[in-house]
């Protein structure tokens, strides 16, 4: 194994190295050539948490993603028939992008770009930043050789942005929003002529140009940042929120209740079981002090579906109902009112802990974040074997892990008492002689 593959395992989540390894296996079985691209290697070799597994084949990318789905019961998020790109979403919640190698040629700035396909270094040559244009051999025969034609290792090292081209920005707009928000995210600086191309694309205003679904996977991409406050925030400044929606401009921003929820979001436990939709989340916290013109406003900007404006549209109410089972007096025991929000969408939880008005549902879903799950998590599948007398294979095992829990959280597991403290040695009486003399004399 390369010390690039055991970079990347160890930075790797268990669902993630399942997810990969049957990707590896998909196109082995196909005969394509596969690479592990972009936010993923920028991540792995900057030191980040990879949040992306983004692939890139040299060869039919959708078929391949549509076989994942019927093979692993996988979800097709969307497919993109003119870049040969699609998502699927595996049953873990792990999702991972798959596109065909490929060079795009922009007619004029933000037009719809003309798709050829290409072997693996010309896809990394024409991509936006060389951060981004860097790749890793997932093949029987190169696996763990990384490509970087464009040095983007000498650029995260450096802590850098730089564009892979002088026409990067000019051909394509909407990169000029994503390289505020990598710079916001990482705090890099931009190289000095990656800056020039910057400013002379914004005195063009050829911002403007940025296609409205752009803006929408662009808008998708911020609310799905783990700091989307600061990324909202440098793009007022930079002045480009307009672009999505002008009530948000001038100091409108919801800031507030992404502060509130930054603060939530640190109470849950590192790998925690709790999965939230932070897209719908972070999206009502923008929209949420928008009037329902200045929303469907912001919908027709961007060209949003009904897909994605039902996650955040309809999350209140969907959290209403939640609050109803949460205030419940039939929750009684702190098992219960565990099992009640293990089971119901981190979204919902958490939209209520930054505004509901019942004291009993803010101290029942903060008691749940800082202190139920740790106990869950503390509850290992060792304990859980040697109670229960099952061996975690068997069917039976997630039940009795969550008795297990259940038996923690209400009390009714003692925790061992301390080991005793060692008794003192008892002091030697006066005038006796010590012990190495005594040895000493004996000899």
């Amino acid at each position: 194994m390369s010390d690039y593959m055991f970079i990347l395992e160890s930075h790797l989540s268990q669902d993630q190295t399942s997810a990969l390894s049957a990707v590896q296996e998909a196109a082995a079985a196909a005969n394509i050539s596969l690479y592990l691209t972009g936010g993923a290697m920028r991540d792995m070799l900057g030191g980040f948490p990879i949040t992306d597994l983004d692939f890139t084949v040299e060869g039919n990318a959708i078929k391949l993603a549509k076989d994942m789905v019927k093979a692993h019961k996988a979800v097709l998020a969307w497919t993109d028939d003119h870049r040969k790109s699609a998502e699927i979403t595996f049953p873990s919640g792990v999702s991972c992008s798959i596109s065909m190698a490929r060079t795009e040629k922009y007619g004029k700035p933000g037009a719809r770009p003309q798709i050829t396909p290409a072997t693996i270094h010309e896809d990394l040559r024409g991509r936006d930043f060389t951060m981004n244009a860097i790749g890793l051999s997932l093949n029987r025969a190169s696996r763990g050789l990384m490509i970087d034609p464009t040095n983007g290792v000498g650029d995260i090292e450096h802590r850098e942005i730089r564009a892979t081209s002088n026409y990067t920005l000019y051909d394509d707009p909407a990169r000029i929003l994503r390289l505020i928000r990598f710079k916001a995210r990482f705090g890099f600086n931009l190289e000095s002529r990656t800056e020039l191309q910057y400013r002379n694309v914004r005195e063009s205003e050829l911002e403007n140009s940025t296609p409205a679904r752009a803006l929408c996977e662009e808008l998708r991409q911020i609310a799905i940042e783990n700091n989307p406050l600061e990324v909202l925030q440098t793009l007022d400044a930079e002045g480009l929120l307009r672009l999505f929606s002008p009530a948000l401009t001038g100091g409108k921003l919801n800031a507030a209740a992404f502060q509130k929820l930054a603060r939530a979001k640190a109470m849950i436990p590192f790998d925690a079981n709790l999965k939230v939709d932070w897209y719908g989340l972070n999206l009502y916290c923008l929209t949420q002090k928008l009037t329902p013109k200045e929303k469907a406003a912001l919908v027709a900007a961007v060209k949003m579906e009904k897909a994605e404006t039902d996650p955040w549209q309809k999350l209140e109410a969907r959290s209403k109902k939640l609050e109803t089972k949460i205030k419940s007096a039939s929750l009684n025991r702190a098992s219960l009112v565990y099992d009640c929000l293990i089971h119901a969408s981190g979204e919902e939880t958490l939209l209520l802990h930054l505004q509901s008005a019942q004291r009993i549902v803010q101290d029942r879903i903060k008691n749940f974040l800082s202190k139920y799950l740790p106990t869950a998590q503390d509850v290992t599948d060792e304990e859980v074997a040697q109670v229960s007398g099952l061996d975690p294979s068997n069917p039976k095992f997630a039940k009795a892990r969550q008795e297990r829990i259940a038996a923690h959280l209400d009390g009714k597991v003692r925790k061992p008492p301390p080991p005793p403290e060692p008794e003192p040695e008892p002091a030697r009486p006066p005038g006796r002689p010590n012990a190495p003399r005594a040895s000493r004399a004996a000899k």
